[in-house]
């Protein structure tokens, strides 16, 4: 009997902790904006920069208004704008490039 509830006890652990990992370890770009973008960028806005925000207007004017450009901009960085490609796997920076342009194109609501 006592075999069974260590069992049981393994099966259980494995099944509450299998999902939280797995939520744990791919956020998504809410999150990921939220962790390493928001400080600058509160609501697309530019904190250092008025005229580099994240509004859809401003990134067309800069030509950073397509996923790549985004993502290669959160990768490599660009004057005062820190790289991530360091802090952040490539699916990662993609997820949080995707938010920001979706972001945009709601007009950061």
């Amino acid at each position: 009997m006592r075999g069974f509830f260590s069992l049981m006890l393994i099966v259980i652990m494995g099944l509450t902790s299998a999902p939280a990992l797995a939520i744990s370890s791919s956020p998504g770009g809410a999150e990921l904006f939220e962790v390493h973008c928001v400080g600058c960028h509160p609501q697309g806005k530019n904190i250092i920069r008025r005229g580099k925000t994240l509004r859809k207007k401003a990134l067309q004017k800069n030509k950073v208004d397509s996923l790549d450009a985004i993502a290669t901009l959160v990768t490599n960085g660009k004057g005062n704008m820190s790289a991530y490609a360091d802090k952040l796997s490539a699916p990662e920076i993609e997820t949080v490039s995707a938010y920001v342009l979706e972001q945009a194109e709601q007009g950061w609501h």
